[in-house]
């Protein structure tokens, strides 16, 4: 089996490397491609996408790269849309064409976070800001292109490689004796090591029936806000020896309003797994675990046995 994979050098596509080898030849493209054969991995040219895949003819293309910078995508919305829209949708195109595979995506960004129950799949989309637009544009033109595919939407990603919230509370924790995070958010923090290894045992299992095609929720189980997430971080730091200047206390939970942002973030990010656990028979193990193995990771095992 072949396997297209762009993006390999972000949190979730470093993993994916990793996960999806056992499947197959996993070619990778960044951004640049690779010019010595004319292939493209560049988001911003959807066409060469398409050429490059009709080029290859892979078993399956698995697209981990996007446009995710939630603010500046207010500022250049053509852009957002051209790389988490017209892209997915060149890339469906092709993937219709040879009967490929097309495993991409998605986010909580595409509803508007209202309510306190987690969004199913058939929850109403209705995006706040223009990063969650473009996404759920993206997701509507791979459904419409016809191509076999699975979506995956997820939230709160991390890893141990890579700048994301793990890595600011460590650094600001160490800095600072003081901090303000946002409490009134909540969500599911899941590791990009269990997207890729989700990814690769649901893109298997489609391929093998094909009747599992669609768009799926999958994320870590359980929530918090990112104020009980920082907490949990600075927790797990201490038993890892890790110097922090900042104190449980000291740290204050904060609304969204008292923190302004470019782009409306949802409250709610609350994913209902329900449809991708009993589709693939697969076990979603809590968000504490996962922060717990990025900070083994990170900081090396703790100083307790506690967890």
């Amino acid at each position: 089996m072949k396997l297209l994979l762009l993006g390999p050098h972000g949190q979730l596509g470093w993993e994916l490397r990793r996960a999806l080898a056992p499947l197959g030849e996993v070619i990778a493209l960044d951004r640049r491609g690779d010019p010595v054969r004319g292939w493209c991995g560049d988001l911003t040219q959807p066409v060469a996408l398409a050429r490059t895949v009709e080029a290859l003819r892979p078993d399956a293309i698995v697209n981990a790269a996007a446009y995710t910078d939630v603010d500046r995508a207010e500022r250049e919305p053509g852009l957002a849309m051209r790389c988490n829209a017209e892209a997915p949708a060149a890339l469906a195109r092709a993937a219709a064409q040879l009967g490929a595979w097309l495993l991409h995506y998605s986010t909580d960004y595409v509803f508007d976070g209202s309510g306190e129950h987690p969004f199913d799949e058939t929850a109403p989309p209705a995006p706040l800001n223009t990063y969650g637009r473009s996404k759920l544009e993206g997701e509507e033109r791979i459904r419409a292109s016809g191509c076999r595919h699975l979506i995956l939407r997820t939230g709160w990603l991390h890893a141990a490689r890579g700048e994301n919230f793990v890595s600011a509370m460590l650094r600001l924790g160490a800095e600072r004796e003081r901090l303000q995070v946002v409490a009134d958010q909540v969500g599911a923090p899941t590791g990009a090591d269990l997207v890729a290894d989700l990814s690769a045992h649901a893109l298997r299992a489609a391929m093998q029936q094909p009747a599992l095609a669609g768009t799926y929720h999958a994320a870590a189980s359980g929530w918090t806000s990112w104020h009980g997430y920082a907490l949990r971080v600075f927790d797990g730091a201490r038993r890892r020896g890790f110097a922090l200047r900042v104190t449980p206390d000291a740290v204050e939970p904060i609304p969204s309003s008292a923190w302004p942002a470019a782009a409306r973030r949802p409250l709610n990010g609350r994913l209902d797994t329900t449809r991708f656990r009993a589709a693939f028979g697969l076990h979603l193990p809590p968000w504490e675990a996962g922060v717990e193995r990025l900070l083994d990771e990170r900081l090396g095992p703790a100083q307790d046995a506690g967890h």
